[in-house]
């Protein structure tokens, strides 16, 4: 290996490709965690740390050996808390360095602190929300914001979560490079004023100030002085806003589910509802820190779109910051390293009217760059706190527009929606293996069958087909018919929306049945419905209603909130559907009749 090291890094006239270095970097990187791994929990905080920073004392060393006048690399601050490295460590840590130098910086500060964020511990991953942005992700977050009206000549930015720089390096050189014929110095003058990190990691506050500093080490270098340090090490959460404001407020905030102070959920109560989650309140805050016309240009998942926990957050950036622009990362993996979420960009923009927003689909393109698909554009819904309906392909938008103007939701055809009451892990002792007196069929997803049949089996692991309640436990139990749905379902699969029947004939067998917590129960509700069960759930089998769920769509949740929300035609347009279920059509003829419906042919 290290023969393979000298010959390809180390030798003054062989320069390998980005995507050599790139392969080798993410091979070191994986024995480093595979190392990291062997190291006991409470001590491997201190060991990524360790890694990483020799990994940029070498990357330092190494891009400066080429620049006309050396800078020494930033002292770390005392709360890093940092050791030394083992014999066979650090090599590994040299060679990784030297190899990111020959990148461009916004690859390097990639990968290191893909790197960094790699070894933590899992737990501390988790409560910092460490998951940095690719590089192609964040110039294209910046074009965004760029269309919104961001001014790099004049514009005051701020990431309130600057992780290892992915933002505020790519700023720094957009700045640089708009800061007009001025001098040297006075452009720096001007980045230190108007360019601004937090992060609540210290060590990763110091990787964001290295990778600035390489960012503009030619401006350096022309200026004979660098930038003081714009990485505040504080909890932005605390912050309040300054009087001016900015202009940009940009970054990839932490998220996860967090269980915020009394204080703090006094605070941020206007854009919650139920559970805190970290993006929420980060988008939050945006809005509080960006000035009246400011722009906001975030990564996050995807999950505020739709889900009942960000109502509330939905009508506030509703109300002041309308979206401008979204883009859906169409690939789950490929784009971000260890991430599986659902994710988008999306720019907002205060003070806007709330006219239609652009959508675009991107993914994985060659060499680490990305595609963008114009998909479309979507307006905001009448009710703000209601799932936004955005197409996420070109295919989806005329008919995302026309489910616009359906009128009716499933509390129309005289349903409500919840969720199966039994957790059976809750219950584990009350589950039977054979029929028996006082036991009914136990219902599992596996039941609702992808053409949409329903069919009694429990052959998964942990999985039993009876249930026997105990003296409390008979409000587990269902005794009227129903339709039942899949309530996890990714992107991926050829449907989202699973549904069936869940036949009367079969109540009446067995007198109720007990249904699991892995299925939404559609229920009637004060007695017959307007519509019946089978034809309410042939119309949810069928593609054009899964793909205008999926406009709404913003997790792998089926939620109960979600098909509340759903756009379904009129019941007076249901009336040739609900002939063909009535005849035992092909499934085929009742798709091609619901497509007419929604206006397409196929998707």
């Amino acid at each position: 290996m290290m023969a393979t090291i000298v010959a390809h890094i180390g030798a003054r006239r062989t320069r390998p490709s980005p995507d050599w270095l790139r392969a080798f970097i993410a091979s070191e990187s994986k024995s480093a965690r595979s190392l990291a791994s062997s190291v006991r929990r409470e001590d491997r905080l201190r060991f990524s740390r360790t890694v990483t920073f020799q990994v940029i004392a070498a990357y330092w060393q190494e891009h400066q050996s080429g620049s006309s006048r050396y800078w020494p690399l930033r002292e770390l601050p005392e709360e890093s808390d940092i050791s030394t490295l083992d014999a066979p460590t650090e090599p590994l840590a040299q060679a990784i360095g030297n190899a990111a130098a020959k990148l461009d910086v916004l690859d390097a500060s990639y990968l290191i602190g893909s790197l960094y964020t790699g070894m933590m511990p899992k737990p501390v991953r988790a409560r910092l929300g460490a998951y940095y942005t690719p590089p192609a992700l964040c110039e294209r977050l910046l074009d965004m914001a760029t269309d919104a009206g961001v001014d790099w000549r004049t514009a005051r930015v701020l990431d309130p979560a600057c992780g290892g720089g992915a933002f505020l390096a790519p700023v720094a050189r957009r700045m640089a490079a708009n800061t007009g014929k001025c001098s040297a110095i006075a452009a720096l003058q001007q980045i230190q004023e108007r360019l601004h990190g937090l992060e609540l990691d210290p060590f990763a506050g110091w990787m964001s100030q290295v990778f600035v500093d390489v960012a503009l080490s030619a401006l350096y270098d022309t200026a004979g002085e660098r930038l003081r340090p714009i990485v505040q090490v504080t909890d932005a959460m605390e912050r309040e806003p300054t009087p001016d404001g900015f202009d940009l407020v940009v970054g990839n905030p932490p998220y996860g589910r967090v269980t915020l102070t009394p204080a703090l959920r006094k605070k941020f109560e206007r854009s919650l509802f139920g559970h805190a989650n970290l993006y929420g309140v980060f988008t939050d805050l945006a809005l509080r820190l960006a000035n009246p016309a400011g722009v906001i240009a975030y990564v996050t998942p995807t999950s505020f779109l739709a889900g009942e926990y960000f109502k509330a957050l939905r009508v506030l950036l509703g109300w002041e910051a309308p979206p401008v622009s979204i883009d859906f990362v169409g690939a789950r993996k490929g784009v971000f390293a260890d991430v599986l979420q659902e994710t988008l960009l999306a720019v907002y923009r205060r003070g806007d009217n709330g006219g239609k927003a652009r959508v675009h689909l991107i993914s994985p393109g060659s060499n680490g760059s990305i595609q963008a698909t114009a998909a479309g554009s979507f307006r905001l819904p009448e009710s703000l706190e209601q799932p936004w309906l955005i197409p996420r392909t070109k295919s989806q938008f005329k008919l995302a527009r026309r489910a616009e103007q359906f009128p009716c939701r499933l509390a129309d055809y005289g349903y409500s929606v919840s969720t199966g009451p039994l957790v059976w892990n809750r219950h584990k002792s009350s589950l039977r293996r054979q029929a028996g007196e006082d036991r009914y069929p136990l219902v599992w997803a596996e039941s609702v069958r992808s053409d949409g049949s329903f069919e009694f089996r429990a052959r998964k692991r942990n999985h039993q087909p009876y249930f026997e309640p105990g003296p409390t436990e008979h409000w587990v139990v269902t005794d009227f018919p129903c339709v039942l749905l899949q309530r996890t379902t990714a992107k991926e699969q050829s449907r989202r929306l699973i549904a069936a029947e869940l036949p009367y004939s079969f109540i009446e067998q067995h007198g109720a049945v007990v249904i699991e917590n892995h299925l939404n129960m559609i229920k009637p509700i004060n007695g017959a419905p307007k519509v019946p069960p089978a034809l309410l759930a042939a119309l949810l089998n069928c593609e054009a209603v899964d793909q205008v769920f999926r406009c709404i769509s913003g997790s792998v949740a089926v939620s109960a909130y979600e098909l509340r929300a759903l756009p379904l035609p009129s019941l007076e347009s249901l009336k040739k559907i609900e002939d063909l279920v009535e005849g035992n059509a092909d499934r085929n003829v009742i798709e091609h009749a619901v497509n007419q419906l929604y206006g397409h042919e196929s998707f």
